[in-house]
């Protein structure tokens, strides 16, 4: 086996070639621009078009302990070009509906084909703070096949809402069987 004849660097030889690369680096992302994902957000952020965004992120603040992170309004100063909210760790976006863009909310399209979930530690306490902020049960709490207790809601601007916390794991057989358990039944209506 034939030993390299190159020596050994030093420490600080090294340590004096990393630094060189460094403010190197640093410059060239500067010249790339700005980050292509800002920092705090994830690759799929929602995006809610609502009649009253201004007065929905104030009820999300209520039924979900929303924050609000910023708001820009419209030029007429009435209704909110885009609104800015956390949920936990996510990221909410809003703005009005304008329906001379084609810009419409679920009041103006008669409903939504989208449900936005939420996570919590405690699903029962979250998910009364909702109803009792103003959101209507769409589905009931319930321990679920797949090992989360789940509820459904509306908001009052027409938005549907899951809630749940983890309570269970299963594998992929327990919940196969789990599943064809409760597909047996037909679901009951909300009351």
């Amino acid at each position: 086996m034939a030993r390299s004849k190159a020596k050994p660097r030093s420490k600080m030889a090294a340590k004096a070639k990393t630094a060189k690369k460094g403010p190197a680096k640093s410059a060239r992302a500067k010249a790339r621009g700005p980050k292509p994902i800002p920092e705090g957000f994830g690759t799929v952020t929602a995006h809610l078009v609502i009649e009253g965004a201004g007065e929905a992120m104030d009820f999300y603040k209520r039924a979900f302990g929303a924050q609000d992170l910023g708001r820009m309004m419209a030029p007429d100063g009435r209704k909110l070009m885009h609104g800015l909210m956390q949920i936990g760790d996510s990221k909410v976006m809003v703005v009005d509906a304008f329906e001379q863009w084609g810009v419409k909310g679920p009041k103006g399209l008669g409903g939504t084909a989208v449900s936005l979930h939420i996570y919590v530690p405690d699903v029962d306490r979250a998910f009364q703070r909702a109803v009792d902020a103003g959101c209507t049960v769409s589905m009931p709490l319930a321990d679920m096949f797949w090992g989360d207790r789940y509820g459904k809601l509306k908001d009052p601007f027409g938005h549907e809402w899951s809630m749940a916390t983890h309570v269970r794991d299963l594998s992929p057989a327990e919940m196969d069987a789990a599943m064809k358990a409760a597909m047996a039944e037909p679901p009951k209506p909300a009351a």
